[in-house]
C-alpha cells in the first residue's frame, strides 16, 4: 500500500495531466516490444512494458537518459522503445568525417538503441532516420517485465525516476501485467 505522501505526488501527476488532456483514466498502459536494439534493458525475447504515457512531450516532462516509447518515424503504425540521447540544443557530432556537425532544432531530439554490438542499420535509430519531432514521443518506459523473475523498473535518468516513483507505486500491477505478457 502506497503511503500519504506517495498518493499526494500521485494526485498532483494526475492533476497535471488531466489539465492538459481532460483525461481522467490511468497515467500508464501496457505495450509489448520485441527485439534486441534495447539488448540489455530489455532482453532479446521482449518483455511487456509499462508506459507513462504523456499529454506532450516537451523537455520538462522527457530528460536526457530516459527510455521512451515514440512513433516509428518511418512506419507510422509502429512503435520503438529507444533511450533519449539530446535534446534541442545538443551539437551532434558524427564519427565519419565526412559528416558536418549540426544542432538539433527547438523540438527535435535524438534516441539511440541500447545494444552498442548493432550496426547503426541494425539498430533502426536517430543514426539511421536523423532526428526525430519531440511530439513523436508518447511516453517513458518505467517497468519492464520479461520473464516471472526477471522484472524491475527501467533505469532513466535521476530527474524521471522521482517523477515516476508514486506512479509505479501505485499504478503497477505485476500480476496483470503476466497475465498480458506474451511469451
Amino acid at each position: 500500500m502506497a503511503s500519504l505522501s506517495t498518493w499526494c505526488r500521485y494526485i498532483a501527476h494526475k492533476f497535471e495531466y488531466s489539465l492538459s488532456l481532460s483525461y481522467k483514466g490511468k497515467l500508464t498502459f501496457l505495450h509489448w516490444n520485441k527485439g534486441r536494439e534495447m539488448t540489455p534493458t530489455i532482453g532479446d525475447q521482449g518483455g511487456t512494458l509499462l508506459v507513462r504515457k504523456f499529454p506532450t512531450a516537451d523537455p520538462m516532462r522527457v530528460f536526457v537518459g530516459d527510455v521512451v516509447l515514440l512513433k516509428d518515424p518511418e512506419k507510422s503504425d509502429n512503435f520503438l522503445v529507444r533511450r533519449l540521447a539530446a535534446i534541442e540544443g545538443y551539437e551532434m557530432v558524427s564519427t565519419d568525417e565526412k559528416d558536418d556537425p549540426f544542432v538539433l532544432d527547438k523540438d527535435e531530439c535524438w534516441v539511440l538503441a541500447d545494444n552498442d554490438k548493432l550496426k547503426p542499420k541494425e539498430a533502426n535509430d536517430s543514426r539511421t532516420f536523423g532526428p526525430i519531432a519531440m511530439s513523436n514521443i508518447v511516453g517513458r518506459v518505467i517497468y519492464c517485465l520479461q520473464t516471472a523473475v526477471d522484472h524491475g523498473p527501467v533505469q532513466n535518468s535521476h530527474f524521471s525516476m522521482r517523477k515516476d516513483s508514486p506512479v509505479l507505486e501505485v499504478e503497477l500491477d505485476v500480476e496483470e501485467m503476466a497475465k498480458n505478457h506474451k511469451a
